[in-house]
């Protein structure tokens, strides 16, 4: 579990080239209009914003006559609403630009960051779990449990992490598309990884098919799914 700051990249998403028996199975990016949605709440923001200057609107209409003027006395606040939805929307979306998820058959590799690039590499053969959050329109999140001995900050994984997990970080692929068959390629990566290491080739012999239910599960039983 190796973080790297770096500026260069041996190829998109990896700061250094695959080893001749490692491959690339998938690599995507978090769409950003869900990003917008599940993490930066930009909706909820904007709504927040439009009940303050509703109630400005109401306490200047007491005081002040035509509505040109009151329209007028307003333009301060929508000014600012603007710019903040503007700077978070700009933000959502340099985030889904600077954030590359790339599957390989030993490893997950997040290049995350927008001014200064973290790639975080998590072997497979070390995770201790994973999840499966399903979001409408076949969008998720796939959190990767760690082991006990590997911690990362909360702060610098977010918003690469799972939501209310502080004590605990998880890195998180956030709002992938497709996330039921990512899934699946991950599971049988881990499944071919784990085959490959004597301690772990029962567990991996015996994991199920990924189907989403309720709650996680470590991956040497199966993955697991939340619906929201």
């Amino acid at each position: 579990m190796t973080p790297h700051q770096h500026e260069f990249e041996a190829a998109p998403g990896l700061p250094e080239t695959l080893p001749s028996d490692e491959r690339i199975l998938w690599q995507g990016a978090p769409d950003a209009g869900q990003l917008a949605r599940r993490v930066f709440h930009l909706p909820k923001v904007a709504a927040y914003f439009a009940v303050l200057i509703g109630l400005q609107a109401m306490h200047l209409a007491e005081q002040i006559g035509p509505t040109g003027e009151l329209l007028l006395a307003l333009v301060p606040a929508l000014a600012l609403a603007t710019l903040g939805l503007g700077l978070l929307g700009l933000w959502c979306w340099m985030t889904a630009r600077t954030t590359l998820y790339t599957l390989t058959n030993r490893r997950v590799v997040m290049r995350i960051g927008i001014v200064l690039t973290l790639t975080l590499n998590l072997p497979l053969r070390v995770l201790a779990g994973a999840s499966l959050r399903e979001l409408p329109k076949g969008y998720g999140d796939l959190p990767l449990a760690l082991p006990d001995n590997a911690r990362i900050a909360w702060l610098h994984l977010w918003p690469h992490a799972r939501p209310w997990a502080y004590a605990r970080a998880q890195p998180t692929l956030r709002c992938i598309p497709q996330v039921t068959a990512v899934a699946a390629q991950l599971t049988e990566a881990w499944r071919a990884a784990a085959l490959a290491d004597p301690a772990q080739r029962a567990a991996a012999a015996a994991a199920p098919a990924l189907r989403p239910e309720p709650e996680s599960s470590p991956l040497g039983g199966a993955f697991a799914g939340q619906r929201s």
